[in-house]
């Protein structure tokens, strides 16, 4: 077991795993980068099985997947519900990573690609930061190798080509069939379900009217514009075993319905070849390096809280064959992507973690506590900032439902303290004894931010001890049981006390059923900043209701989506948007990300 691994000889080109930021004149400056393809010798990837993006990118042939090859252990890294003052999963995930390569344990870490809309909204980049960063970030930041541009051309090519065949249909009648040899699919213009899709915060196209003044520029209808994270196809990249697995996938999308109520597909209209096509070169995951030089997959999107939000099956799989750990992220808080990395993820691939790790700040529990209503950019109460154990110890029931949400799927929990120069001794202390008290099987520091894999060494031996402990996750229901008794199981999970179902939520759930989809795990799309659908409710709300607005089946991925409370798609920019601060210096460097 791991134990072993840590006194092994590792085989194959080594990893420089103690480089760290260095400063000259006060200025950072970046560690220097290994040429990909030593990356990727470093795991014993073949030049052959490499598609380069220049000199620091490049995806890996999913060619290279052998079912058959050991397996290494998912370390799966989760947090307490977030807070507009970060909690830094991104940081703890990429400098865990290096500090078990430090360890003498080939580590790789899987993420996520960033969505452009929080990189120029409010939150910035999603590369780490520090000592502990996916280099060159900006690389990552801003397009990286196109698949989020190949999901948004490929989903909104069948939008195009709904609103095409609707137009021609009407304008063509009983004459479609003789002229175009195809048969009349009758979509109701009022059911489609396939909106436009768009990689940016942009209220404005929240809803929308397309063909204004029909005649020759459509068919006039109401639509919407969603976040591309939201599109079934990067759940369905995120789940897909393969290129044919993601084209039956495709072709099973329903993306609208006929007039007379029955389900049109993606084959139906004949666009999932196409889509396909589009995203073809998508379903390899695309390999980059940390500032310690650790390799790194990055595959499918994020926004945890409308969508999967976990990376990629695919990216899993070759991890694991590659390495003896893979430390994956998933989004926001252990209700939200990590319920789904275990109810949707590993239903349906049996990739299972051997631990989970939870991170936590000083700062973000004693946010969380209750006590005050922080907005993003605002500085911090000084409550929050100076050292507080009762401020604290009330944010820390955060903390407990967090460890016990974790430790109901049956797995070690282990929690991460990302660490500022700022915090207090005594408060650490405080928060260490807690944790192991609320149940956690170690509590460690991380100065991950600062020191890279060096300060997260103590971390990466109790998470790798907590990996010699194998157990099979325990899922909160079964496939068999009805969609409601599956949300009613979850809403308890949460402290609900019920859960109210609009009229057209109910109805949906019965159509759903009667379409034979009953069988599908739930994707609960709700606020990541509470337990509960309601933002304002904090800490550990209880007896709450569980408002459910509407609900759609996504065919191909595999769940059925859930929207409880006022949750958007598609999210709007604030009024000091994080663009402000990016530009290009007179050399074309890039700064202002972060």
């Amino acid at each position: 077991m791991f134990s072993q691994l840590l006194c092994r000889q590792i085989t194959g080109t080594p990893i420089a795993m103690t480089q760290k930021l260095s400063t000259i004149e006060n200025k950072p400056v970046a560690p220097a980068l290994l040429p990909i393809e030593a990356v990727a010798r470093s795991l014993g990837v073949a030049d052959e099985a490499l598609i380069p993006y220049g000199k620091h990118m490049a995806k890996i042939d999913i060619d290279c997947i052998d079912a058959d090859k050991p397996q290494g252990k998912l370390v799966l890294v989760s947090s307490i519900t977030p807070t507009p003052l970060g909690e830094g999963k991104t940081v703890t995930t990429i400098g865990l990573s290096q500090g078990i390569n430090r360890l003498g344990v080939r580590c790789v870490a899987c993420i996520r690609q960033p969505s452009l809309g929080p990189v120029f909204g409010v939150k910035g980049g999603a590369a780490g930061g520090g000592a502990s960063q996916v280099l060159p970030m900006e690389k990552l930041n801003l397009h990286l190798t196109g698949d989020i541009h190949a999901i948004s051309s490929a989903h909104n090519l069948a939008a195009a080509a709904l609103d095409a065949r609707l137009y021609h249909e009407q304008r063509l009648g009983e004459d479609f069939g003789p002229q175009t040899g195809m048969e009349r699919l009758s979509i109701d213009p009022h059911r489609i379900l396939w909106p436009r899709v768009l990689d940016h915060n942009d209220r404005a196209l929240r809803q929308i009217t397309v063909g204004v003044g029909g005649g020759s520029h459509g068919v006039e209808r109401a639509d919407r514009v969603e976040i591309t994270a939201a599109s079934e196809l990067m759940a369905i990249l995120a789940l897909a075993e393969g290129l044919q697995d993601m084209r039956r996938r495709i072709g099973r999308i329903i993306l609208a319905y006929s007039t007379s109520g029955q389900p049109i597909t993606a084959d139906d209209l004949g666009v999932a070849g196409a889509m396909t096509a589009l995203m073809k070169d998508s379903i390899h995951p695309t390999l980059m390096q940390t500032s310690e030089q650790t390799p790194v997959l990055i595959h499918a999107g994020p926004f945890a809280n409308i969508a999967h939000g976990n990376s990629s099956v695919l990216a899993d799989r070759l991890g694991l064959q590659l390495a003896d750990c893979v430390v994956t992220e998933a989004g926001f808080g252990s209700d939200m992507g990590m319920e789904k990395f275990f109810n949707i993820k590993y239903r349906q691939s049996g990739i299972a973690p051997s631990c989970v790790v939870l991170v936590a700040t000083l700062r973000s529990l004693k946010a969380n506590s209750g006590d005050f209503d922080i907005k993003p950019g605002q500085s911090l109460p000084a409550e929050i900032a100076d050292s507080n154990i009762p401020l604290l110890a009330k944010g820390c029931a955060n903390l407990k439902w967090h460890i016990d949400n974790a430790a109901s799927y049956g797995l070690p929990v282990v929690v991460a303290i990302n660490h500022f120069p700022t915090d207090s001794e005594e408060e650490l202390a405080f928060l260490q004894d807690f944790a192991l008290s609320a149940g956690a099987q170690a509590c460690e520091l991380s100065h991950a931010f600062a020191t890279g894999g060096a300060g997260t060494e103590q971390l990466a031996r109790c998470v790798l001890a907590a990996c010699d402990n194998p157990n099979t996750p325990k899922l909160p229901y079964s496939n068999d049981m009805s969609l409601e008794a599956k949300l009613n199981r979850l809403a308890e999970r949460y402290g609900a006390k019920e859960v109210l179902l609009s009229p057209l939520a109910r109805q949906q759930l019965a159509d759903i059923t009667e379409q034979g989809f009953g069988h599908l795990p739930l994707c609960v799309a709700k606020t990541p900043l509470s337990i509960s659908a309601d933002p304002a409710k904090k800490n550990v709300p209880r007896d709450f209701t569980l408002p459910i607005t509407s609900c759609a089946v996504s065919a191909g991925a595999g769940f059925v989506r859930v929207y409880a409370g006022n949750i958007m798609t598609m999210p709007g920019l604030g009024s000091l948007p994080a663009y402000h601060h990016i530009d290009i210096d007179d050399e074309g460097h890039i700064y202002g990300l972060s």
